[in-house]
């Protein structure tokens, strides 16, 4: 099944506290694009790119190298249980550490999931250009020394991406619930260097609901890597067609 785009599908995030929840994102790469141009990436170099499907026809028409992978999915049991269960066989079966400089954000605001894939993304995506001084480049600086929960603290009181995270839910075309309540999720894949191998690249997933990163092995074609734990662990698992993926690639004119 092909991972498709809708314009109406947002963000969801667990757990829920009242008096701190944000609105919902939308899964559009404009959107994200524009956030992230403000807070201080370069777009004209690196950009966010819908991912048409899983097909290797569709996956030939992301630009590479890909630098990071976002995936919006429905936050229903089906899947919940199934990604447990991955999990937990793979952190027993894991004999490679995760690397010490993955910045690694807990999330304990409802509904930021969306801002924190980002994150996650910008903060550990080789190469990207983030302009000096700016927000992103300040907020990645701080997080650097802290611990997953002080990154959490951290974002709480940066008043700036509760700002940014407003705006940009509110230039959606999806209707906002005053409840502010979702079904969908988002999550961020990364590559990472192994700590067992010298030369090699390991697959991770970050969301910030889990304890740690999810690792998924050896990585060497981190769009197809990816496109297949999407088709085996996510859509495999729900009938439900609420998934998108979007890729943090080379801006293509």
């Amino acid at each position: 099944m092909a991972v498709a785009t809708h314009d109406s599908l947002s963000f969801t995030g667990l757990p829920k506290q009242d008096g701190n929840r944000w609105i919902p994102l939308e899964s559009d790469p404009d959107i994200m694009n524009d956030w992230a141009q403000q807070l201080g990436l370069q777009t004209s170099v690196h950009s966010f790119q819908d991912v048409y499907g899983l097909d290797s026809e569709l996956l030939a028409l992301v630009p590479r190298p890909v630098k990071a992978i976002l995936l919006l999915f429905p936050n229903v049991q089906a899947v919940e249980d199934a990604r447990s269960a991955d999990e937990a066989k793979r952190t027993a079966a894991s004999s490679d550490p995760i690397d010490p400089d993955v910045i690694f954000i807990k999330q304990t605001i409802s509904n930021a999931c969306g801002t924190i894939a980002l994150l996650h993304a910008l903060a550990n995506a080789p190469d990207v250009r983030i302009t000096l001084g700016s927000p992103l480049e300040q907020f990645i600086k701080q997080c650097k020394d802290k611990t997953p929960q002080e990154r959490a603290e951290l974002l709480e009181n940066t008043n700036l991406f509760a700002q940014m995270h407003k705006a940009a839910a509110e230039a959606g075309r999806s209707v906002i619930t005053p409840d502010l309540e979702t079904d969908l999720h988002f999550i961020c894949f990364i590559q990472a260097k192994s700590q067992s191998d010298p030369d090699g690249m390991r697959l991770l997933e970050l969301d910030g609901r889990r304890a740690t990163p999810v690792d998924y092995g050896p990585c060497t074609d981190m769009l197809a890597d990816v496109a297949k734990v999407a088709q085996d662990k996510y859509l495999n698992s729900t009938n439900s067609l609420q998934f998108s993926m979007t890729a943090l690639a080379p801006t293509d004119f």
